[in-house]
């Protein structure tokens, strides 16, 4: 709390002309003190006037007052020193570099508080007070601290500019109609900005509604994000399924085979080695009666030799090697061969219908769909010649050449009272009812425009009565960088070459509505398969350019 009386202390005994403390203080009649030297050099500068006044309260003195040192003053202002404190609210107050600075303070300058559009000149808060305070300055008009108020200075004439100059697109002042914007097209600031402001408001208008119509776009590709990845992890999880029944079953059929091949292989090394075994009975049995025999041929007794001989001469029945069939190399081979011819036939299958798999797969196309090119000629014989009715025009539409053009306007028109009118979208319709096949043009320059359906029922007020936002009609956005297509508040991106031109071709009947991008070649951008219950109009959004019926006829050529 002590802190906080020195500092109120320092600012009641602080220079409002130097911001720092009172040097040589001295009080004028008005009661406001300051620096001698601030107030003798203020003063000076009034001296032409012949009147001198208060920087604070602004009250005048004749003739100038003679100045006389505060000793009440200069001895709280020595105390004050003595604490060796500095005023830190008004250090706080400074102007940095980055800041406006109070023009009227000399010394170190503190931070403006704002600027005056009349006197042209920014103020601490110190300097502001006589705008708070005096009568005729309270009337002058306050902003927020500016560096560039000597830019509402005119250079020719250094007087403050207050008027437009609509030929020239300039602020002027009042002498310059004189003569270097003489018999210009001029008015004052105020009203121009008017003008600007409702331009202004129209451009932030349709900034909203792209802002909106981006948000929309953005919400539907994230659902369309959503959808794909769903629908790509089912097919992955459903081929995954497939796959892996494919691989089991081929483990199936390749344990199937092992299985066999070892079963076979048991059964014919099992017969195979039986009769090695008999084969080697009979080697061993024949070669001991070998040695029999040869013993008995080296038998020297006769009579013995004759008498064993016959019981040793008898062989055994033999295992006639003729009975045994050997293939030598093709014991299994068939099977390998067989094996093989299925590997080749599932390769054959599996690059076939592998082809197929990657062309479904990579025709999954979203936003892209194939162009369809038509012959205009055709189209043109069910030309129809359209005209928009006033009565259903809004305000900020002007219509022309016939009523076959609409422009967007910033000065509302005329129109008389009518319930057709719409009133909050600048839209227009058509006065024919179209039933039957039909096929015009829509012709703009630049901009946006809404080329759209409806029927006669549709809502004329309201935000629900925008072509496209509603189940009565059928819009195509054409927009700079790209088309949109909207009905019942559903949007449709669409694809498809850029044109100032677009042809609508519409078979009641038959329930069909098609959108084409017209230049050498007709394009479709969008066709509409569904019932119309009633006869439609034609109808255009424009925005803030223009757009115009194109005169067709049957034999034109582009």
């Amino acid at each position: 709390m002590a802190q906080i009386g020195v500092q109120l202390e320092e600012e009641a005994i602080s220079c409002s002309i130097c911001l720092d403390l009172l040097k040589d203080p001295v009080t004028i009649p008005c009661g406001h003190s300051y620096c001698m030297n601030c107030i003798k050099d203020h003063w000076d500068k009034e001296d032409e006037k012949k009147t001198h006044s208060c920087p604070q309260c602004r009250q005048s003195f004749t003739p100038r007052p003679v100045l006389v040192k505060s000793t009440m003053l200069a001895f709280l202002v020595e105390e004050l020193k003595k604490t060796g404190l500095q005023a830190a609210a008004a250090d706080l107050c400074y102007a940095g570099p980055k800041d406006v600075a109070c023009d009227v303070c000399t010394g170190r300058k503190r931070k403006a508080h704002n600027s005056c559009l009349v006197c042209l000149t920014s103020y601490c808060k110190e300097h502001l007070q006589p705008h708070h305070d005096v009568p005729p300055l309270k009337k002058h008009k306050l902003v927020e601290p500016s560096e560039k108020l000597q830019e509402n200075i005119c250079s020719r004439h250094d007087e403050v500019m207050k008027m437009f100059c609509r030929t020239d697109q300039q602020c002027i002042c009042y002498l310059c109609p004189v003569d270097e914007h003489k018999g210009h097209d001029t008015v004052s600031v105020a009203v121009e900005r008017t003008e600007r402001q409702r331009e202004l408001e129209g451009s932030r208008h349709n900034i909203q509604q792209r802002i909106q119509d981006r948000e929309e776009d953005v919400k539907l590709l994230q659902q369309e994000v959503e959808a794909i990845n769903g629908s790509a992890d089912k097919a992955v999880e459903h081929s995954e399924k497939i796959f892996t029944q494919l691989i089991r079953l081929m483990e199936k059929r390749r344990a199937d085979v092992k299985q066999q091949v070892r079963s076979q292989q048991e059964t014919e090394v099992s017969r195979v080695t039986e009769l090695q075994e008999k084969l080697e009975q009979e080697i061993t049995e024949l070669k001991r009666k070998d040695d029999e025999l040869k013993k008995l041929s080296h038998t020297e007794d006769h009579t013995q030799f004759l008498h064993n001989y016959p019981s040793l001469s008898a062989l055994s029945e033999s295992t006639h090697s003729s009975s045994i069939k050997i293939r030598p190399l093709k014991y299994f081979e068939d099977v390998t061969a067989a094996v093989s011819e299925l590997r080749d036939k599932l390769q054959d299958v599996l690059r076939d219908t592998w082809t197929n798999i990657s062309l479904t797969v990579t025709h999954v196309d979203v936003l892209l769909s194939q162009p369809e090119n038509k012959i205009r000629a055709g189209f043109l014989k069910y030309s129809r010649e359209i005209t928009l009715d006033q009565n259903t025009a809004h305000a900020h539409l002007l219509l022309s050449e016939g009523n076959r053009k609409v422009a967007y306007v910033t000065q509302p028109q005329y129109y008389s009272m009518h319930p057709d009118r719409f009133t909050y979208w600048s839209q227009v319709l058509s006065r024919e009812n179209l039933t039957g096949r039909c096929y015009w043009e829509v012709e703009w320059k630049e901009g946006r425009v809404d080329v759209a359906v409806a029927y006669k029922s549709i809502s004329r007020a309201g935000n629900v009565s925008v072509f496209g936002r509603n189940d009565k009609s059928w819009s195509l956005v054409c927009g700079n960088d790209r088309y949109k297509f909207y009905h019942n508040n559903v949007q449709t991106p669409v694809s498809g070459p850029r044109s100032s031109r677009v042809g609508v071709h519409l078979d009641h009947s038959a329930g069909i509505l098609s959108f084409y991008s017209v230049s050498d070649t007709m394009t479709l951008l969008h066709r509409v398969q569904t019932t119309f219950t009633q006869p439609l109009c034609a109808g255009l959004y424009v925005y803030s350019d223009s757009a115009e019926f194109s005169k067709l006829k049957s034999t034109e050529v582009i």
